[in-house]
Formats: C-alpha cells, sequence, structure tokens
C-alpha cells in the first residue's frame, strides 16, 4: 500500500465555517455578542438543558464553577488520577486539595470503591472525566454521594441548595455522548466542555458549562454569575454596554476574564449544523477499527451498546503484555510510516508539578498499567476509508515487528 501522511487530529473546517467567520468579521462585531449567545441557546437545545455558558476554554468552565460554588481553601476535591492536567489545576487554582483516585483495575475510570472511602467532611466535589468520550457510570457516582449525604457540610449558599457533594463533569470529550438516552450534560450537576482545536466539535479555543436545573435556584442567576465571573466582575457585557446611551456600568467583584468571542461561536454554530454527520463518521471509524482488531492481542474501548453511545472522540489500544519501551518503539515506528499517533494520558502523578505536590505514581498502580500500554491511534471525520485501512495495516506490521502477535 502506497505511503501516506497521517495527522493524529486535524479540526474537520469546511465553507460553511469560514463564510459563518467572515460574516462576522463583518459585522463589525467580533467579540462576545449574538452569535455566542446563539450558540449558547443551541448547544442547550441540543444537549436539553435550560442554560450553557460559552468561554475560552473547558479549563476556565472547570474554575468558574468551582469559584461559582464557593469551593476553596480548606475543601477537597476528587479528581482522577488518570486524566489531563486541566482537570485537577483548576482544583490547586481556586486553593482547594485535590485528593486523587486510581483507577479501576483493567479500567480508565476511578475505583469507585476507593472514592467512597476517601469522601470526608472536607470532600466538596467529584470531577468524573468522560475519558475518549464515554460516560463515566454517574449512577454509581450519584449513589455514593448519596449515601456520604451525612458528611456534607456547606460552607456556601449554593452548597447548600445542594445539601450534597456536588457533581462536575469534565466533559472535554464527550460533546454529543449517551448515556441511558440523556446526553451529556443533562447527567451530572454541571457538565463542562471542551472546543479545542483537536475536539469533535471546535471554535478553535474554546468551551462552555450548562448544568441541570437546581429547583431552588434560577437558573437566570447561575447563568449571570458566570457571567460576572468570566467578565472582569462587570455588571453590563459588551453587547449591552455598546447599545446607545447604556455606557454605565458597575464592577461587582474583581474576577476574571474569559469570554468566547463571536468569531469563535461562528464556527461553532456551522459545526453544531454539521454534528450528527461528524459523530457518524467517527463511529463509522470505530467499527472498522473495532472489526480489525478482534483478534489481535490488544483491548480497546466499548464505544456503542444498548445503554450508551461515546462521541467517539478518541480510540484507545492497550497492547497486552507490553510496557513503556515497547509502546514507544511501535508509536516510533507508526511515526516513521508518516502516521501520528499518540498517548492518552500520561497519569497526573508521573508529572512534576504533581510530584511536587507530593503525589507518587507508586501508589496509582492501575493507572500505570493503564498507561504503560496504551496507544491511541488516529480517529477523526476527515480520514478516508483508505486511510483507516493504511493505519490498520502499519499498526498490524509494527505489532508482528515487536512480537506482540
Amino acid at each position: 500500500m502506497e505511503s501516506r501522511t497521517i495527522p493524529f487530529s486535524p479540526p474537520d473546517i469546511s465553507e460553511a465555517e469560514i463564510a459563518e467567520v467572515a460574516e462576522a468579521l463583518r459585522s463589525g462585531w467580533i467579540t462576545t455578542g449574538p452569535k455566542t449567545k446563539e450558540f449558547e441557546r443551541q448547544i442547550s437545545a441540543y444537549v436539553g438543558t435550560e442554560k450553557t455558558v460559552c468561554l475560552n476554554s473547558a479549563t476556565a468552565a472547570m474554575e468558574l464553577t468551582l469559584r461559582l460554588l464557593g469551593i476553596g481553601p480548606g475543601d477537597e476535591v476528587i479528581v482522577p488520577a488518570y486524566t489531563y492536567t486541566a482537570s485537577c489545576s483548576v482544583i490547586c487554582h481556586v486553593g482547594a486539595t485535590p485528593v486523587m483516585i486510581d483507577c479501576a483495575k483493567d479500567s480508565f475510570e476511578m475505583d469507585y470503591e476507593q472514592m467512597a472511602k476517601r469522601i470526608n467532611e472536607k470532600t466538596k466535589m467529584i470531577i468524573p472525566v468522560d475519558l475518549a468520550g464515554i460516560v463515566c457510570d454517574y449512577r454509581k457516582i450519584f449513589q455514593i454521594v448519596e449515601d456520604k449525604r451525612a458528611l456534607f457540610h456547606a460552607n456556601h449558599a449554593l452548597q447548600a441548595a445542594f445539601n450534597r457533594i456536588i457533581v462536575m463533569a469534565d466533559c472535554a470529550h464527550g460533546f454529543g455522548a449517551i448515556q441511558s438516552d440523556v446526553k451529556a450534560g443533562n447527567i451530572a450537576d454541571f457538565t463542562c466542555y471542551s472546543f479545542h482545536a483537536v475536539k469533535n466539535l471546535t471554535t478553535a479555543e474554546g468551551g462552555a458549562v450548562t448544568w441541570k436545573t437546581i429547583p431552588t435556584v434560577s437558573n437566570d442567576f447561575i447563568y449571570q454569575q458566570f457571567q460576572l465571573l468570566s467578565l472582569h466582575g462587570q455588571t453590563k457585557d459588551a453587547l449591552h454596554k455598546n447599545q446607545l446611551g447604556a455606557w454605565e456600568y458597575d464592577i461587582v467583584a474583581p474576577a476574571y476574564k474569559c469570554n468566547m468571542t463571536d468569531i469563535m461561536a461562528a464556527i461553532g454554530l456551522k459545526q453544531l449544523e454539521r454534528y450528527e454527520d461528524l459523530l457518524k463518521r467517527r463511529h463509522k471509524i470505530i467499527q472498522m477499527y473495532d472489526t480489525a482488531l478482534k483478534d489481535l492481542p490488544v483491548k480497546v474501548l466499548t464505544h456503542s451498546s444498548n445503554h450508551h453511545r461515546s462521541s467517539g472522540h478518541l480510540y484507545f489500544v492497550r497492547i497486552e503484555g507490553i510496557g513503556e519501551e515497547t509502546r514507544n518503539e511501535i508509536i516510533t515506528s507508526m511515526a516513521e510510516a508518516g502516521i501520528a499517533c499518540n498517548v492518552h494520558y500520561k497519569p497526573l502523578p508521573m508529572l512534576t508539578a504533581y510530584k511536587n505536590l507530593g503525589f507518587s505514581i507508586a501508589d496509582f498502580p492501575n493507572a500505570y498499567h493503564q498507561y504503560e500500554n496504551e496507544i491511541t491511534l488516529p480517529l477523526y471525520s476527515k480520514l478516508s476509508d483508505e486511510d483507516v485501512a493504511y493505519i490498520l495495516q502499519c499498526f498490524k506490521e509494527s505489532l508482528e515487528k515487536h512480537q506482540c502477535c
């Protein structure tokens, strides 16, 4: 088969996105404005929630949610050890203490029994991570939260409205995923998405947060608090300040600056129009991978069943019986064939920042075992069937070369 060059995850941008961005540029309104507000409305309609706030990253969405809920010094937040740094760095940003949980054996999800044991009076939030776009077991998580309700002590009005540990999904990978006919965004208490350049739906950079309605709290109130937090604590955004004679505003808190622009939202609006077709293509590629790899000594994730459909964001492959060195050699051999692969993820306790906080990978053996033989193959909507066939041929040849078959 003829050699090809296959990047890991380029964006799928059509002429529709380009035209929408050009319209935004010509409109004279390029920062947060009508397109951002429309994108928020359309995301809410898509996932089935009342309100959404668009921001400049999923990281900002998670950090602002922690701040909205008054979580900070003296509080503990539970997070998996197997994730990207953003899931945990936001805990550090607000001054709370991260409590890392190892994976369950042979799983990328947290060990929920261990999670339950680590809950105490200081625990204010759990951050599950929907890795690869597969929704976590929130039913089990919420059952544990309910069982531990007596330990919860609110120190903020919104915490008191829940009167239990709050669950915020790091759904950076999972926009469009479904569990038991419910879309991600309407499962956890708060759900934070990423629209970074490598994500299924992109705005170049960007993110959003949505939430399930809290019976005693107005959705408009929560929306307004996010607006204040994301725009310097200013009581009017630029869209409303710019109206004739409406210049005056107040600053109610020395807050942050992480809003989404209309240029970014313009990309997102057209991406969302195309999104179901993009998801179908991703799942077609997953089926091709699954079929070709089923008789090889590898483990893959289940991206669809009678009870769930992932967003098809990443295709994890774990190669049985190898360690880091051989895994890295296989990635190198794929690169020599023109194919960019990746690893998701190096567990947090292996990273200098978290070693410096006292974490050690020796305390997270299951996470290390998941990591040491994991390779992520390219998976994106612009891959052709011929590209997929080439990836599979090269992958099989690499496994044979390294005596993995």
